[in-house]
């Protein structure tokens, strides 16, 4: 050090060395002395360690005196001292870049987001409520959220990942919580489960509205006091674990109708964010396109671009209203990979543009029974097309009723549920009548595309 009561200087070195230093808080407890020393070490020490870069407690010794000490007050006003608060400024800018895999996102809803949660994850180790429709991104933000707390010493142990959707009964049970030997037919050894394995670490359960009830009150029990029962166990076993969870559903629904307890979502319902899907956040495809392809040279050793013409090309279908992105980020991927291995001489040309955009149109084309097509099937293509988006999504709606109702009445009691409340003669099957009458249909119509 050049000047010991340079805050900047003193903050920055002693910033490097924890950034450098080998912490291992899971085999050594540290201890960060700040009776003595400078009172400028001693407020860096204290804010390094409050932000989690020395996985430590504070200690502070007095010796005995006989004479009286003194004492001397200091100003902790940090805005006299600009470079430092800037210094922090970069290292939760850091962090936010980190959550999101560096892209340099525009949308400002998502950016709020992931501002929040950067700060909601260094402060908090309450559960988190990850919402969002599938390919929204929530599996690759929860182990950024974890990296992030790893970095900052505040987990030691792994992350685990498991979609709830792909276990049932028993599985399920000796898969997150373990078993004994012979608790079941077929359970020849002891298994931890992957609660355990997650002790000390972030456990990630995706699609967590798939559990069954049963399940779910153990994870509460986990959850609440740190303990659960392995199946054909009488001897509870410990695990200390920050829980993320994921859904595409919505979990308020699922408790009125009796498929999620409510004491569970009041438990993971702390912390909530909703991740967008793409169709949301269609300002942030371009520079997830370059990101993508940084990805796939880092995967693959192949530098691809766009030829300019071809991006041009490829963002005016992105964005247009008939750019479904039904599968989200996944799709986009997924295009991505494709124009890339197939960019003659690693340059993605129209001609691959053009042709991935066919590609994705027959992926996003619903199948005969589903209802876009049954509406495209009874009007023809040209009528069809020749409708507003808002029409005609709102004619496949009631089409889509219309095939799963038994009759006129019910179909019309279904469309119009709420309004009918208000009316003193309802007729609901007069007025669905009259709905289908404005495209040319008739109920038998509708009914004879569902055979």
């Amino acid at each position: 050090l050049e000047d010991p009561w340079d805050f900047e200087e003193v903050y920055g070195a002693l910033y490097a060395f924890a950034r450098a230093y080998p912490f291992q808080p899971e085999h050594e407890e540290y201890l960060v002395h700040i009776t003595t020393g400078s009172h400028v070490a001693q407020i860096c020490l204290f804010l390094l360690t409050e932000a989690h870069y020395f996985p430590a407690k504070l200690i502070q010794t007095s010796p005995q005196r006989d004479d009286p000490g003194t004492f001397a007050i200091i100003d902790l006003d940090l805005s006299k001292y600009d470079r430092l608060a800037s210094r922090f400024r970069q290292e939760q800018h850091e962090a936010v870049s980190f959550l999101k895999s560096g892209i340099a996102t525009r949308n400002l809803h998502f950016n709020r987001l992931i501002t929040q949660i950067e700060h909601v994850a260094i402060a908090s180790r309450e559960p988190f409520l990850l919402m969002g429709p599938t390919g929204a991104g929530k599996s690759q933000l929860a182990k950024r959220i974890y990296e992030l707390k790893r970095g900052r010493h505040q987990v030691q142990g792994a992350f685990v990942e498991v979609n709830c959707a792909t276990m049932r009964g028993d599985a399920a049970m000796s898969a997150l919580f373990g078993h004994v030997k012979g608790a079941f037919t077929g359970a020849v050894r002891d298994r931890p489960g992957l609660l355990r394995t997650a002790d000390g670490g972030v456990l990630f359960l995706d699609e967590i509205g798939e559990l069954g009830l049963d399940e779910q009150a153990m994870l509460l029990r986990a959850l609440e006091e740190k303990v659960f029962l392995p199946l054909g166990s009488d001897r509870e076993t410990r695990s200390d674990f920050q829980l993320i969870a994921g859904t595409n559903r919505d979990l308020a629904v699922m408790v009125r109708d009796g498929r999620f307890r409510d004491d569970l979502l009041a438990r993971i319902n702390l912390w909530t964010f909703r991740l967008p899907g793409l169709r949301d956040r269609l300002e942030d495809i371009e520079p997830n396109l370059h990101y993508e392809l940084e990805q796939y040279a880092q995967r693959t050793g192949n530098q691809v671009t766009f030829s300019r013409e071809a991006l041009a090309h490829f963002l005016h279908f992105a964005v247009a209203p008939d750019a479904l992105w039904s599968g989200n980020f996944r799709d986009l991927n997924a295009a991505m990979i494709r124009m890339a291995t197939l960019a003659p001489g690693g340059r993605i040309s129209l001609q691959v543009v053009e042709e991935e955009i066919m590609r994705l149109r027959a992926a996003w084309q619903p199948t005969a029974s589903q209802p876009m097509a049954c509406g495209e099937q009874l009007l023809g293509t040209e009528r069809w097309q020749a409708l507003d988006l808002f029409d005609r999504l709102q004619l496949a709606s009631v089409l889509d009723v219309c095939r799963r109702a038994p009759s006129l009445s019910e179909a019309g009691r279904t469309l119009f549920g709420v309004s009918r409340e208000r009316k003193t003669t309802p007729n609901d099957a007069d007025r669905l009548r009259k709905y289908l009458a404005r495209f040319g249909l008739e109920w038998s119509q509708c009914k004879a595309t569902d055979a």
